[in-house]
């Protein structure tokens, strides 16, 4: 899964109050990620809302990307859903509209066990027909994925690559080191948590899947290419230059940070789902400020 590696971007899903999916908008983010020329494209992820929006709504976020992204840039489509079955009824539908392949977390109400989530992701790889990218994100569906479950899953057919959180910038290296021991040659393994990702990068993760790429890619795109490229220097100058934003997600959380950011640069007008509130007007000014700050510094 070669596409699986470099900057995947992974852009808001604008709707309504009433969970209608803003196409124009959805098309402008998806454009801004095309001409910056992104490795992948991360519909419907976390920070896409994806179990706050139908089914429904999902096929028709799914169908503006992949329309406007052509062949040119593959879409990975968050698949997610508390019962299996409809995880595959997504799942489906994603391969049926031509994502290149899914993003399924182990989202619950009850918690589940290993083997709960072994036999969940293997029947949605298997039913679906479409390559599975294990998404681990305890910090939102309080599941955590052990190595033992990692590697079980790794050797399912179907299961193609897994994102990681990075909650430790200091543990990558060993931990990036100990899934290449026990995943196939050639399972792509990525990270997420911006404010960790060019030390993932620089350690030789496959891929950074990025919240702030799906708003700003151009300036990720650099960082990325600069850990790909050996130019460990380069790459912490721009994560030092982003501190200001890393700073931003951690006080507000990405996700309503990215939707200010939108709203400021004229992206999106768009709230996020409620009951998430937008920013109140002080932090979106010290959002403002800081996209000034980082303009600057980038010039």
């Amino acid at each position: 899964m070669a596409f699986l590696s470099g900057l995947s971007a992974f852009p808001i899903t604008p709707s309504d109050r009433g969970g209608h999916v803003d196409t124009a908008a959805l098309k402008r983010l998806v454009t801004r990620l095309c001409t910056a020329g992104v490795d992948s494209i991360g519909l419907l992820g976390s920070t896409g809302t994806y179990m706050y929006l139908s089914r429904e709504e999902r096929r028709r976020a799914l169908s503006v990307a992949i329309d406007e992204t052509g062949a040119s840039i593959p879409v990975v489509v968050g698949v997610g859903a508390l019962r299996t079955d409809e995880a595959v009824r997504l799942a489906q539908d994603a391969k049926a509209s031509g994502a290149a392949a899914g993003l399924l977390a182990a989202v619950s109400y009850a918690p589940l066990t290993e083997d709960e989530v072994f036999e969940h992701f293997s029947t949605v790889a298997r039913e679906s027909g479409l390559p599975i990218v294990i998404y681990d994100n305890p910090g939102t569906t309080h599941f955590r994925f052990t190595a033992n479950l990692v590697e079980r899953l790794a050797h399912v057919p179907g299961i193609v690559a897994i994102k990681n959180p990075t909650e430790k910038p200091e543990e990558i290296s060993s931990h990036l080191a100990q899934q290449r021991s026990m995943t196939p040659k050639g399972f792509p393994i990525g990270y997420s948590g911006d404010w960790s990702a060019a030390e993932a990068m620089i350690c030789g993760a496959d891929t950074w899947y990025s919240v702030l790429a799906g708003i700003l890619p151009d300036v990720c795109l650099r960082m990325v290419r600069a850990a790909q490229n050996g130019d460990v220097e380069e790459a912490r100058r721009l994560d030092a230059t982003l501190s200001p934003i890393w700073d931003l997600f951690k006080q507000f959380s990405s996700l309503r940070t990215v939707y200010t950011i939108a709203d400021l640069l004229g992206v999106s007008k768009a709230e996020p789902p409620r009951p998430i509130l937008p920013l109140p007007a002080l932090a979106k000014e010290k959002v403002a400020h800081c996209l000034t700050l980082l303009e600057q510094d980038l010039a």
